[in-house]
């Protein structure tokens, strides 16, 4: 009876043991499958903020060449690092947690990109500033020297009008052998013009000459050579005879002869005077 009674004695100590154990096992396996999710979770998670972070260097751009490929590099370790989480054991916390540390580490270094990135488009959008402040400071500069350039050219023009030597007075007379004034073509030996050199302080100051052109009735400039020739105002043409005077600025008469070889004939004498700058007037003279 006694043994009977130990026999089941050591059969009940044995189930209990045997539930105790299953319970624990049981315990282990659903603990168990309880971390593995949790650590499934955190390598999704983390693998989330990789591929975040991946995202976030595409879209970091800057105009300057070595930035842009210390960024390409930076990328690279984020798609590797992704990768290596990937093929990664959730189970493995120690690699896990190895990842969490070097993915902070790449945050900052892309917090640094950034700051960079806005310091450059900070001092860009200043560089533009000044280009800009440049740009319409060299227009204004520009403007201001073409109205100035404007101005002097027309003082300068008003200048070279002004400094031109003018006359007045222009009178054509003819006169006898005996140099007295005649109206008489038959009578006539030589043809006088006189006028007046006007006083002009800013024109240039010594030798002058004064050409006449003496046309007779039939409109044709009288000569003695077809070699007398001179330049004024840009054109050549033919004089009858040239006097050169000593012009100081002021008043100054002239008198010019012209004593044609051939007779004079009845009708109107015209003479044009000119100097080399510009023309002075004319006069006629109407022989009998």
């Amino acid at each position: 009876m006694e043994k009977e009674k130990l026999f089941k004695n050591l059969i009940i100590v044995m189930i209990v043991i045997a539930v105790i154990l299953a319970g624990v096992l049981a315990w282990i396996w659903i603990d168990r499958n309880g971390m593995i999710k949790e650590l499934t979770f955190e390598k999704e998670g983390l693998t989330a903020q990789m591929i975040q972070l991946r995202d976030d260097y595409q879209v970091l751009t800057t105009n300057n060449d070595s930035l842009n490929a210390e960024l390409g590099r930076e990328k690279e370790r984020v798609e590797q690092l992704i990768d290596r989480v990937q093929k990664t054991e959730a189970t493995n916390r120690a690699k896990i947690r190895e990842y969490e540390a070097e993915l902070g580490t790449l945050r900052s270094i892309m917090r640094s990109y950034i700051h960079q990135i806005d310091s450059l488009n900070t001092l860009n959008v200043a560089l533009r500033e000044d280009v800009a402040m440049a740009r319409s400071e060299a227009r204004e500069s520009r403007q201001r020297y073409d109205e100035l350039k404007t101005t002097t050219d027309e003082y300068a023009k008003q200048v070279e009008v002004g400094s031109v030597v003018k006359g007045r007075g222009i009178v054509l007379t003819a006169i006898n052998n005996s140099d007295k004034d005649t109206d008489r073509s038959n009578r006539t030996a030589k043809l006088k013009t006189c006028l007046n050199l006007i006083e002009n302080s800013i024109a240039e100051k010594g030798p002058k000459n004064i050409f006449i052109r003496v046309k007779g009735p039939d409109g044709i400039v009288m000569t003695s050579s077809q070699e007398q020739v001179f330049s004024s105002e840009g054109a050549q043409m033919i004089y009858s005879a040239v006097r050169e005077v000593d012009y100081q600025g002021n008043e100054l008469e002239v008198c010019i002869f012209f004593d044609s070889s051939q007779s004079y004939v009845k009708g109107v004498y015209t003479v044009d005077v000119y100097t080399e700058e510009s023309k002075l007037g004319s006069a006629d003279l109407l022989l009998k």
